[in-house]
């Protein structure tokens, strides 16, 4: 099956839309050849800022409908005490919703971004999407994250070489209960980090006030130079934050 014989099968669908290389390639095609195709954003506190940013644009420049659903997870206690289910916990949620708001829109299939390269042992959110019917053309086509760069920048997407990103949740180690006050530091420190030209890299937290960077190998030399600046632009809000030897795969 390639992308074509899916939307020929599946002519009407609802887009879990991320603003990331994947979904948005998934709109490309959904745009190409599908009778009807609307994207959902999912706005959560998880969220950085420039992803609603890039699926709005993205879906402008494609002409595809984006609908912004505004998901608040601080209530949910599953989520927030950030167990090694979290991911699991957080998906349900998030797709509850968007199914619900999709139904309500008429749209009864729901697809999503995953694809080929994704392995499930690594994801237990896949489990949620399982449960909850989503399907993922670009896995269901064997299409590899690799391949998905190729065919963006063929088409034309500003997404193509757009770094893997995930959720800020995912900074905090397991078992340290997430709080909004955390989610908006890590943003803050991220947002510091790309200003200073870092384009792939994760901030990652130790405790409440120490936290460590880890880089691609080609900007390890920059990070070291570039500590003490990052330490004084982010010493309200840590007061400890070193290079991680471990550079970032």
């Amino acid at each position: 099956m390639d992308l074509k014989e899916f939307f020929t099968q599946y002519k009407k669908t609802a887009l879990a839309f991320s603003g990331g290389t994947d979904s948005a390639y998934l709109m490309y095609a959904a745009k190409t050849y599908a009778e009807d195709v609307r994207a959902y954003y999912l706005n959560s506190p998880f969220q950085p800022e420039f992803e609603l940013n890039d699926a709005l644009r993205l879906s402008n420049e494609l002409g595809v409908e984006l609908k912004v659903i505004n998901a608040d997870l601080n209530g949910n206690l599953n989520i927030l005490k950030n167990s090694s289910l979290r991911c699991y916990y957080c998906k349900k949620n998030l797709f509850e919703i968007l199914i619900k708001t999709a139904k309500a829109d008429g749209y009864d299939i729901i697809i999503d971004g995953t694809n080929a390269s994704d392995l499930e042992a690594d994801r237990p959110g896949m489990r949620a999407l399982k449960e909850a019917g989503v399907l993922s053309p670009l896995k269901m086509c064997e299409l590899t994250k690799s391949d998905i760069r190729f065919l963006s920048k063929q088409a034309g997407l500003f997404t193509y070489n757009k770094p893997t990103y995930s959720c800020l949740a995912t900074r905090i180690p397991t078992g340290m209960p997430i709080t909004q006050e955390m989610l908006s530091k890590i943003e803050r420190a991220e947002s510091c980090l790309f200003s200073l030209g870092f384009s792939d890299f994760r901030f990652r937290i130790i405790n409440e006030k120490s936290a460590k960077i880890q880089v691609k190998k080609e900007q390890f030399e920059k990070a070291l130079d570039s500590i003490e600046n990052i330490r004084e632009e982010l010493k309200n809000d840590f007061s400890s934050i070193y290079v991680d030897k471990e550079v970032f795969r």
